[in-house]
């Protein structure tokens, strides 16, 4: 899982989070560490991709929010890796 798309948005599924506490909680979750050059990358990509947005804060902290957009790309994802995950098995048993 080189792409950390989904792990962003399973994480502000959740609800808002500011980029630190993203991180822990994929590290939580998923037991991946993303750096902060990888996650501020992909949270732009997110952003410009209309699946996330920042929220405003009294906090110097910027919190982030899934869109309804990326609500829809996080179900497509996970649609997608439950299939994989499927074959997977079901290959895995035929080997």
């Amino acid at each position: 899982m080189s792409d950390p798309t989904i792990l962003i948005l399973a994480s502000l599924a959740e609800g808002d989070k500011h980029g630190y506490a993203i991180m822990e909680d994929i590290r939580a979750f998923a037991g991946i560490r993303l750096g902060p050059g990888t996650l501020y990358g992909a949270i732009t990509r997110l952003e410009d991709r209309g699946w996330i947005r920042a929220v405003k804060s009294e906090s110097r902290r910027q919190p982030y929010r899934i869109t309804a957009e990326g609500g829809v790309e996080l179900k497509r994802q996970t649609a997608l890796f439950g299939q994989v995950v499927r074959i997977a098995n079901r290959r895995m048993k035929e080997a």
